[in-house]
This record gives C-alpha cells, structure tokens and sequence, in this order.
C-alpha cells in the first residue's frame, strides 16, 4: 500500500467546554471579551489545532548590538534589528519564507521580505506587518513599527495593515522570561519569540571570563516544513548577523 492510498482517520471532535456555575464557589463578576479578544482567540484555536508545533530555543549574544544602539540618537529599539536581521535568516533559508497552500501539497516560497510584528494593545493583541523590510534599515524599520504601534493602540490597523506577513515577531523583552511557545501565525511556518537579554559569563578566548549580553529566542515552526536541524542553523545565523549589527543600519 503506498502512503498515497494509506487509510487518514478523521479525528472526533471535541467536546464542548463544560457549562460551570462559578457563582457556586464564591463571588464572581462576569465581563464580556473584546470583539478583538474572541477573534484572536479563534483564530490562535484554529493556528494552534492545525500546525504540528516544535519550538527550538537558543540564546544569541547581542552585546555588540546594545553597544551600538547607545551610540544612536535616536536609538532605534532593538525589536527593528532583530526584524532586519530576520531577512537575512529568511534569504539563507528560504523554506522559512514559505506557506503551504490550501491543498498542502505545494510550499508557495515567497519573493518578498513582509515581517510581522506582535502589538500589544488595551484590546488585545495584533500583528502590524512592516513592509519591504529588505529594503529598509533597521532605523527606518523600527520608525515604521512605532507608526503601527500607535495606530493599533488608537484606532486600530486596518485589515491591510495586518496580512501579507512572511514571518512573525513576538518580543516580550520588555517585561521579563528566558523563553516561550508563541504560536505559529498561520499561513506562516515559522514564528520567533523574543525574551529579556542577561548577561552572562563567557570563557573568552585566553580562558578569562568575560560577561556578555545574550538574549533568548523561541523558534516556533511548522514541523510540516520545517525539521529541527533547520531551526537550530536558522537561530545561529541571527546570532551571527547580529554579531555584526553596523550591517543592520
């Protein structure tokens, strides 16, 4: 029997979220979720049910970038280098610059460089994609994401400032953890999550100690797409890019 003829069984259905009387256990104040909430909600569900998951975790060494960034006025933040610093990771490993079309049967590799960017908002959360980021330094990459950092926060993105990504950025750096599982932002195959950089001790190279700035990175991808050994060599060319963060500008 060839794998084309081998039997697929549909998975059942799942059960329904149990009915639960919270006010039996003491009180409770009930609040509906945002129209934005239950529509990230669905579709996370849906990412979440439908892409085989694997998540890599690296630490990269961003001490050269932190010193060059205290050298810029403005200073640009460090989520636009690690967005440019994506498209060269994205141009080595093309597969990651990819979506599996309806039939999934077919990798649509993309000839553009469109990186998403997670925005967290008093409505909850979205994803503004910067444009053309191949063709844009990181100074110009991190004005664009304050342009939709502000919109999301307001107003609110369009639906055409929010599709078209190739890949996805989700930094909680600003706040604190050494690592997470964001979820695949489908049709994309691959997501990075970004945690708060820690110095750390380094044997240098006369074997004294040195302390260097390393930030952890979360490599979510489609294992559909994507193996292990991709995702390791994808992770060590960042840190190699961001090694030499001048490129970046």
């Amino acid at each position: 029997m060839s794998a084309s003829t081998l039997p697929v069984s549909v998975p059942a259905p799942l059960p329904a979220s149990p009915q639960v009387d919270y006010a039996a256990f003491g009180p409770v104040e009930t609040r509906p979720v945002s129209r934005l909430q239950a529509l990230t909600a669905a579709v996370l569900s849906r990412n979440w049910s439908t892409v085989p998951h694997v998540t890599h975790h690296d630490d990269v060494d961003t001490t050269a970038l932190d010193e060059l960034r205290r050298t810029l006025e403005p200073k640009p933040g460090p989520l636009a280098f690690f967005a440019k610093a994506l498209v060269s990771a994205l141009q080595a490993f093309p597969h990651f610059n990819a979506s599996l079309d309806a039939s999934g049967r077919n990798l649509v590799l993309k000839r553009y460089f469109h990186i998403g960017i997670a925005i967290d908002t008093p409505r909850g959360l979205v994803v503004g994609v910067v444009r053309d980021c191949d063709g844009k330094g990181a100074a110009r990459i991190a004005d664009d994401i304050a342009a939709l950092t502000a919109k999301a926060r307001g107003r609110g993105l369009p639906l055409a400032e929010m599709e078209g990504g190739c890949m996805s950025i989700s930094s909680l750096g600003g706040i604190g953890g050494t690592g997470f599982t964001p979820i695949v932002n489908a049709p994309e195959v691959a997501i990075l999550g970004v945690t708060k950089a820690q110095e750390k001790p380094r044997r240098g190279a006369d074997g004294a100690l040195e302390w260097r700035l390393m930030t952890p990175l979360s490599l979510s991808y489609d294992h559909r797409v994507i193996n292990g050994a991709d995702a390791a060599r994808f992770l060590r060319h960042l840190d190699e890019v961001l090694a030499v963060p001048a490129a970046l500008l």
